[in-house]
């Protein structure tokens, strides 16, 4: 059993595509990122950076005790490992694969994450910084797109965990200012996924985890965004 920290965020979703593709057994425990769960002692325990999504394997391979994971792309490989799915095991595959993750991780992901923080969240538009972030958000789609001419997937003709760390930073594009049919292999590939049915069900749970939750509050935004060392110490 996969115990699955989480809340539907891009980088949450990118766990249950997985587990929802592989098949595996979890069970979703929320943390509301809004509401400071984050900061919980019990979840720093594991997660030290107080950020979802983290998991615990009940039922490692090795067969010892629980292995806690945190960070989502040490999520997605270890996960990719575990089951033996979407990492291919030749040396070249895994190698494209783990390129097209780590992009992701230190390309797509956060200046995507600026986009959505200085477009939506920030209490002052700052023209500066939109522009910096919708333009970088800009050229990251286009790097997408052309590594996706004449493929199927981002890593070739197989879906991987590198398909499950992008996809969920494409689905906001209207609010990343972007506009899709300018991708037009983006495009194709971004339907692709979300016509899986995995897709539709890791979404779908997300739905219901979060059905409750009305949009941040101006508390919620500081937990969210005001965090330093400090603050992060004195919350509950």
């Amino acid at each position: 059993m996969i115990e699955l920290y989480y809340w539907p965020t891009p980088n949450g979703h990118k766990i249950t595509l997985f587990l929802e593709e592989a098949g595996l057994d979890y069970r979703i425990h929320p943390v509301d990122i809004s509401a400071g769960d984050q900061f919980k002692p019990e979840f720093l325990a594991f997660s030290p950076n107080n950020r979802m999504p983290a998991i615990i394997d009940t039922a490692p391979t090795d067969g010892g005790g629980p292995i806690t994971v945190f960070e989502s792309g040490a999520i997605l490989l270890y996960l990719a490992e575990k089951t033996g799915q979407f990492l291919p095991p030749d040396v070249r595959g895994k190698k494209t694969v783990t390129e097209w993750l780590m992009w992701q991780m230190g390309g797509l992901g956060p200046m995507a994450g600026q986009n959505h923080h200085f477009g939506v969240y920030a209490p002052e538009k700052l023209p500066y910084a939109i522009d910096r972030y919708v333009n970088e958000t800009n050229r990251l789609y286009g790097v997408l797109d052309r590594r996706l001419e004449g493929r199927n997937f981002i890593a070739g003709e197989e879906l991987s965990i590198a398909d499950m760390a992008a996809y969920p930073w494409v689905v906001p594009w209207q609010r990343q200012q972007q506009n899709l049919d300018e991708f037009p292999n983006l495009k194709r590939w971004f339907y692709a996924i979300q016509g899986r049915p995995a897709t539709a069900h890791a979404y779908a749970k997300g739905d219901e985890v979060s059905k409750n939750r009305a949009t941040v509050t101006e508390e919620g935004k500081k937990i969210l965004f005001g965090q330093t060392s400090a603050k992060a110490q004195k919350n509950p």
